[in-house]
């Protein structure tokens, strides 16, 4: 295979027509090789003429591309949507401290000798709830089930803490020690077992 070289010379058409100036060089040269094969050549690059600027299609103007084609009436997801802008996601602290509180709320109402403590801090944890419930209602703040899990303790811990101090559970009240009660009871079913 040989590897084509540009040489320096060329041949060159004189000829000149009335609509077309003479060329300075051809684009190709031919050659006649030993073999009786003519070798064909790139001559030299020819630079453009201004006519021919005019023969070239239209640049399409820029501008927004087209929207693509979406099919109707299929859930598929749409992945070309940005995702809506606003604030970060947060949590919300008024649900969370509501569902700490609710959670101690319900020990302390069961530790027994502490039920009045524990009545005190379920009404907090309600109020605390409520609030985190009404503050989730915003879009961009997170802990909807946090708030309403310590709505649920602590309406429990209110529910359990006043049958308790009525007397409708004999089993917990502010003189029964649970704690220890439940210790035993556990020590009773469970030494044997192991």
């Amino acid at each position: 295979m040989r590897l084509p070289t540009f040489s320096r010379q060329s041949t060159s058409d004189t000829t000149e027509t009335p609509d077309r100036p003479a060329p300075t060089g051809t684009g190709t040269v031919a050659r006649p090789r030993e073999d009786n094969t003519t070798e064909v050549r790139p001559g030299p690059v020819q630079p453009r003429r201004a006519d021919t600027l005019n023969d070239l299609p239209p640049v399409p103007k820029a501008g927004p591309p087209p929207a693509p084609v979406r099919p109707t009436g299929t859930a598929a997801v749409d992945h070309d949507v940005p995702p809506a802008v606003g604030p970060r996601p947060r949590a919300s602290l008024l649900a969370t401290l509501g569902l700490i509180l609710g959670v101690a709320s319900v020990l302390l109402v069961l530790s027994g000798p502490l039920l009045g403590y524990g009545i005190a801090v379920a009404s907090l944890a309600l109020i605390l709830s409520l609030s985190g419930v009404h503050a989730t209602g915003k879009r961009h703040v997170a802990g909807k089930t946090d708030a309403l899990l310590g709505l649920v303790f602590s309406l429990g811990a209110i529910v359990l803490g006043v049958l308790a101090l009525t007397g409708s559970l004999p089993w917990l009240g502010t003189d029964v020690p649970a704690v220890t009660n439940v210790r035993d009871w556990l020590d009773a079913r469970i030494v044997d077992r192991f």
